[in-house]
């Protein structure tokens, strides 16, 4: 009676849901079962329960599994309220530039603090770095009218002026420079439980604001003169997705590191699998995001055992020609 009154959408919607869900159990399984040390399941649930194995499971393995799923959910729920906002398919955190920006904070804060410091000087120059990046591109983007290719025009010059700041800080000081270069590269590679902790709060307080921007993201793909027919403003609907997807990268990317890519894969892959009704989307898209960086940290830690590949480079490799091809594909349809 239930699959009845559900719609071919929700049935489509839910079984892609459970497929996603059982590929992350059994990537997050592999995850702390492989390793330079394989372990049993039973070992696994042993060290779980504070028995020998705990040291590698609960202070190594199991954080890192945590991390990446949390942080890459927010990356791709982050890259869909950015496409929402920008009504671009290409729009990511690292495409328009947030990412660099945040990049360039953290190369700022580590110069500006000794090095002692770096474990929450850098982190705080992420947040300071992708927050003064938004808020730039809205600056500037409103003042040239606030359209859709206003954003994303501002938001890609904004990402190369900030890469061409980092370029120029990494040669004046070299030395200073190696921390950043080791988050620039995204790994989860050291994640503690307590990094795990911060990451929630952080995107707990994100929440509210999500679910306000859930709320709106259907309407952001309205033109300008439609939404005020309604009775919406586009500069403050569009500037609100843009600011809630900065809050939810910055906190991924202190946490993480740079992971290109990931906000353009899930958002694309979602809208493959779902559709874009936003109450579909958006938990699609965090699902195949935690799916996708899970499965990246596991290829990187095993592919060139005992040496570890960051997660972000494996992301990298996957997302570079998956980006050519959506702009062969967007010319191919211009044409």
């Amino acid at each position: 009676m239930t699959a009845k009154l559900m719609s071919p959408e929700s049935l489509r919607a839910i079984s892609v849901f459970t497929l996603v869900i059982a590929l992350i159990l059994v990537t997050a399984i592999l995850g702390l079962t492989l390793g330079a040390v394989t372990l049993s399941v039973d070992q696994i649930l042993d060290g779980l329960a504070g028995g020998k194995n705990s040291f590698i499971v609960m202070q190594y393995r199991a954080p890192r599994v945590v991390m990446s799923l949390l942080a890459g959910a927010s990356f791709g729920i982050a890259g869909t309220l950015l496409q929402g906002a920008l009504r671009n398919p290409l729009a990511s955190p690292d495409v328009i530039g947030i990412t660099k920006c945040a990049g360039l904070g953290a190369f700022l804060a580590a110069l500006a603090t000794p090095p002692a410091w770096a474990i929450w000087a850098i982190p705080i120059g992420v947040m300071s770095g992708a927050l003064a990046g938004a808020m730039i591109l809205l600056a500037i983007g409103r003042s040239l009218g606030g359209g859709v290719v206003s954003l994303a025009l501002v938001g890609v010059a904004l990402g190369m002026l900030a890469h061409a700041l980092m370029q120029y800080v990494m040669v004046l000081f070299p030395t200073r420079a190696d921390q950043s270069m080791v988050w620039l590269a995204g790994s989860v590679y050291g994640t503690t439980m307590a990094d795990v902790i911060v990451l929630v709060f952080w995107l707990l307080a994100c929440l509210p604001f999500l679910l306000i921007a859930a709320v709106h993201l259907d309407a952001s793909g309205f033109g300008d003169d439609t939404l005020k027919s309604l009775g919406l403003s586009p500069g403050r609907l569009r500037g609100g997705l843009v600011l809630v997807s900065v809050l939810l990268c910055a906190g991924s990317v202190a946490a993480v590191g740079s992971m290109g890519f990931l906000g353009l894969l899930a958002p694309h892959a979602a809208r493959l699998l779902v559709g874009s009704r936003a109450r579909f989307l958006l938990p699609t898209s965090a699902l195949i995001g935690a799916l996708t960086l899970s499965l990246a940290d596991l290829i990187g830690r095993l592919v060139a055992l005992p040496n570890e590949i960051p997660a972000g480079i494996v992301a990298a490799v996957i997302g570079g020609p998956y980006l050519i091809f959506l702009l062969i594909k967007e010319a191919g349809y211009r044409d």
